[in-house]
């Protein structure tokens, strides 16, 4: 399933996936992946600072990730332009949500806009059958 939000002209595409092949229920490990697109539909070009995770798994409750840039880089994306990323998460339940937040600069006038991460679910398959 595709979850997507668009904030000040930049759209957020986000498509989790459980990753069997790394989680081992049996120990309370259960891994996604997900898949994150970001679209500059606006007039502007940005640069992604900052991000914000809050994280919910079922049971064991919130937790927040803050970090600079997204996987090691602070991209700059033109009007018109997309950039592509992926990355994990680990669940002790294998249930949850994740949401948040990119923090970037317009780098026209200098100003700071936060950008909304649609909250996504993430339900392990091997808990569904």
């Amino acid at each position: 399933m595709m979850y997507t939000k668009t904030t000040h002209g930049i759209t957020i595409n986000v498509q989790p996936e459980y990753d069997v092949k790394n989680s081992f229920p049996s120990e309370n490990r259960f891994v996604f992946r997900y898949n994150i697109e970001i679209i500059n539909n606006s007039e502007i070009t940005v640069k992604i600072n900052r991000r914000q995770w809050i994280i919910y798994d079922v049971g064991f409750g919130f937790t927040e990730v803050l970090g600079d840039g997204i996987i090691g880089l602070t991209p700059t994306i033109l009007p018109g332009e997309s950039f592509s990323y992926f990355s994990n998460v680990i669940l002790r339940s294998g249930v949850g949500t994740m949401s948040g937040n990119y923090f970037i600069t317009d780098l026209e006038s200098e100003n700071s806009l936060e950008i909304i991460i649609p909250k996504f679910n993430l339900l392990a398959e091997v808990l569904s059958n």
